[in-house]
């Protein structure tokens, strides 16, 4: 296998059922460099991966290494080529080892006693590389950075020279962003291309040397990292300036909405997933919760709002006593909730967009009336969000499915807050949206809060907890290592917290 010295895309285009995803991008990446690749939710990005992988064939364009034609039909073709690609959800089997998931694909391990020659091999890209990663352990047992580390450990064992990164510290706290970060320069200054996409323009200004930025298909803007910055770089991504120093006033909290008092739930498994935990969130309060996903989070927001039984403890929404209701008797009581898998979760993909817009409230007058719906009624109300959210979508009378994930986010958020709720529970509200989208759900979660409404907030962006929260929780298996001020607390310390490694007194419910 040749070492790939440069890469070009010349020319690639990819169209599908009435959408061109790919229009004449042409993308060249060097020996050495760290590419950073930018886009909206829907600009071609994945696309352009998949071509780049094998799982998509372009109808028109060249790919090139080494200033020879390829043509990659599959991602074996790929991998044979050089190439490798780490996904956002991890591709391991949790109950085997490390090694053992290596050995898995990796077509040069000796036919008796392949572990041992794996462990080997997997010693020295530790020691080049700085992929420090237990050979024996369970992909279970590990964290999502040491996971990750295996996924690229992947990759180079079957001989990857440019590697492709799609969000790769989504699930990573700030000090395994940090050694993942060290981890790519060392292997840049090897001699190993790499292709980083991320919707966090902080992280492509500090690692990347170049970026490209795609909007609607098409190439809109390369540049140097040195001489751009966020702001021209979110501009190129949506065509306007986007406000990122977002102004959150400073108001005084009212009455408890939500109170939480040694809340105990478990989880699929039967393990204890929350565990005896207290805390209130006020009127005119957002209470961000932060932590790596897997500690509790989901199994928290799903008691609050009838999902999941808790065993013991009480959950209190304006004073009455909801432990254990009915998802809809918690919502007619004024609890709305933004969850975290908008298209599983949160609307119906096959029905149309006035129909998922009435969803928890159509029972109810003015949609509801005798025995049928009245759909003038209905069709009125999601026109009156669609507007108001600025959820582009070509009509009322569309399946939800057609929508980008920006704009059915915004219809959810939407219908939720349509109903003038006591509190929303927004459970990582803006994950995987582009900056366009993100702005625009931050800014009316920020608009709602100073209307009276009180927010729960889950998220794993600290950007946004710092930006939204006016005071901070960080969730570690099942417990709050604390709750604190927003202005009282920096991110290093909730890093450290994130990973059970510091824990700082709550001061209050």
């Amino acid at each position: 296998m040749k070492k790939i010295l440069s890469l070009k895309m010349e020319g690639i285009t990819k169209a599908f059922p009435g959408v061109i995803a790919n229009r004449g991008i042409c993308l060249s990446i060097h020996s050495g460099e760290i590419l950073g690749l930018l886009g909206e939710n829907g600009a071609g990005k994945t696309t352009l991966m998949n071509i780049l992988y094998g799982l998509y064939r372009p109808d028109e364009g060249t790919i090139l290494i080494n200033g020879e034609p390829v043509v990659l039909n599959s991602p074996r073709d790929s991998i044979r080529m050089g190439i490798g690609m780490v996904h956002q959800h991890f591709m391991l089997i949790q109950n085997h080892t490390v090694a053992e998931n290596i050995t898995l694909g990796y077509k040069d391990a000796p036919f008796f006693f392949p572990l041992r020659e794996v462990e080997k091999k997997l010693k020295g890209f530790s020691e080049l590389y700085g992929l420090e990663v237990s050979a024996r352990k369970a992909v279970w047992q590990l964290s999502a950075g040491e996971q990750q580390r295996v996924e690229i450990i992947k990759a180079l064992f079957r001989g990857a020279h440019l590697l492709i990164l799609d969000e790769p510290t989504s699930v990573l706290t700030p000090p395994e962003t940090a050694d993942l970060f060290e981890i790519l320069k060392r292997m840049a200054k090897e001699g190993h291309s790499i292709i980083f996409i991320s919707h966090k323009l902080e992280e492509i200004l500090t690692l990347c040397n170049r970026v490209v930025v795609l909007r609607k298909g098409e190439v809109v803007g390369e540049a140097d990292t040195r001489e751009v910055d966020k702001v021209a770089l979110a501009r190129m991504m949506v065509g306007r300036d986007i406000v990122f120093d977002l102004t959150r006033k400073k108001l005084t909290p009212g009455d408890p909405v939500l109170e939480v008092d040694n809340l105990t739930v478990r989880g699929d498994r039967g393990e204890v997933a929350v565990r005896e935990l207290s805390f209130s969130v006020c009127r005119r309060e957002i209470l961000g919760v932060a932590g790596i996903s897997g500690n509790g989070q989901r199994e928290l927001v799903e008691a609050i709002t009838g999902l999941r039984p808790a065993d013991s403890g009480t959950v209190r929404v304006a004073g009455r006593d909801v432990t254990n209701s009915s998802a809809r008797l918690i919502s007619d009581y004024g609890v709305s909730h933004v969850p975290e898998e908008r298209i599983k979760f949160g609307v119906v993909p096959n029905i149309m967009v006035y129909e998922n817009c009435i969803l928890k409230r159509h029972h109810r007058p003015p949609f509801f009336r005798g025995l049928f719906l009245d759909y003038d009624a209905v069709k009125e109300h999601s026109s009156r969000i669609l507007k108001s959210f600025k959820v582009a979508a070509p009509s009322t009378s569309v399946p939800v499915k057609n929508l980008s994930g920006g704009n059915i986010q915004k219809l959810i958020l939407g219908r939720e807050l349509a109903g003038e709720p006591c509190l929303l529970v927004a459970a990582h509200p803006t994950y995987g949206l582009d900056v366009g989208a993100t702005e625009y759900i931050r800014t009316q979660l920020l608009e709602h809060r100073e209307r009276g409404i009180s927010v729960l907030l889950i998220s794993e962006d600290l950007e946004e907890i710092f930006q939204l929260s006016d005071r901070i929780a960080v969730m570690f298996k099942g417990e709050f290592m604390g709750v604190i001020p927003a202005g009282e607390v920096n991110m290093e310390d909730i890093g450290l917290m994130m990973a059970g490694s510091k824990r700082l007194e709550a001061r209050g419910k």
